[in-house]
């Protein structure tokens, strides 16, 4: 695999500082399947692009993370143009990556990638668990007749036994996702974003605890007024606090294995939205191997 130089990659380092990477970022700009607003396609290197303005010192953590972690960054490369070849092509990077006991993070590119990005991880661990940030809950058996829409991402991850989800932000279903939604209580677990004042997150942290967790971040999870640079922007979603608090209780409690972070459109000289995607992608790094040493 080639790697992008240190400078240009995620967080534009500089090429002094040469750790050993335990994160490899992954920019994977899949558009096939989008419904209202595309640019899906350059989501990856706005995100790396905006990601040489994060600031590298983590105010909650103290510190520079990045320099007990180290971060590579892909070279770009050609995405496969038919939909099973490019959740294949995924597959292969992802499944290189855990065998070389690395993190992936995945930048997209569109929902659908998903279920070929977590692939390697179901094969690998015997339970995982989805952290799903969404406006929509995305457990359509198809849209628009295609089986891997991004509107079907998570029913496909949940074409696989071994998998659960815990979904936070959903404030969009359609009524054909209502039965399965009640078959698989067991495996399903939705908080509401109309029920956010009322989230009991001690029941989260019992769900969660000592787990294999696979983040999947679509920005449209976040609300509108905060990322409106998505295909399908909605209101009443997610803000940034509560967001990142999510992600650190998820680190403290159990193990993140792998993230992606989908469904950015970029909105010509609106960088601020780059830049939240960017430091997100930042802050899921950070959080996630902070506490690992303490489980």
């Amino acid at each position: 695999m080639k790697y992008l130089s240190n400078k240009k990659g995620f967080l534009g380092i500089d090429n002094k500082i040469n750790n050993k990477e335990k994160v490899v970022v992954v920019p994977f700009g899949l558009e096939k399947t989008v419904s209202y607003g595309g640019g899906t396609n350059k989501g990856p290197k706005e995100i790396i692009k905006a990601s040489h303005q994060v600031e590298l010192f983590d105010e909650d953590l103290n510190k520079e993370p990045h320099k007990n972690i180290g971060i590579k960054t892909l070279k770009p490369f050609p995405i496969k143009k038919n939909m099973l070849d490019a959740l294949k092509q995924i597959e292969n990077i992802n499944k290189f990556l855990l065998n070389n006991k690395k993190f992936p993070l995945v930048l997209g590119g569109e929902h659908s990638l998903t279920p070929g990005s977590i692939r390697p991880f179901i094969k690998k661990f015997k339970q995982i668990l989805l952290l799903h940030f969404d406006a929509h809950a995305d457990l359509r058996n198809s849209y628009n007749g295609n089986k891997f829409s991004h509107a079907s991402a998570i029913r496909r991850c949940l074409d696989y036994p071994n998998v659960s989800v815990v979904s936070f932000g959903i404030r969009n279903i359609s009524l054909n996702e209502i039965p399965f939604l009640k078959k698989n209580k067991k495996r399903i677990n939705i908080f509401w974003a109309k029920d956010k004042s009322k989230w009991n997150l001690n029941k989260f942290k019992k769900i969660i605890k000592n787990r294999k967790i696979y983040i999947t971040f679509d920005v449209d999870g976040l609300d509108s007024s905060l990322m409106p640079a998505t295909g399908t922007p909605e209101p009443g979603g997610l803000f940034w606090d509560e967001t990142v608090n999510i992600i650190k209780i998820a680190s403290q409690c159990a193990d993140i294995v792998g993230a992606d972070i989908n469904e950015l459109s970029p909105i010509k000289g609106f960088d601020s939205y780059n830049f939240l995607a960017a430091k997100l992608a930042y802050k899921i790094i950070s959080y996630s191997f902070e506490y690992k040493k303490t489980k």
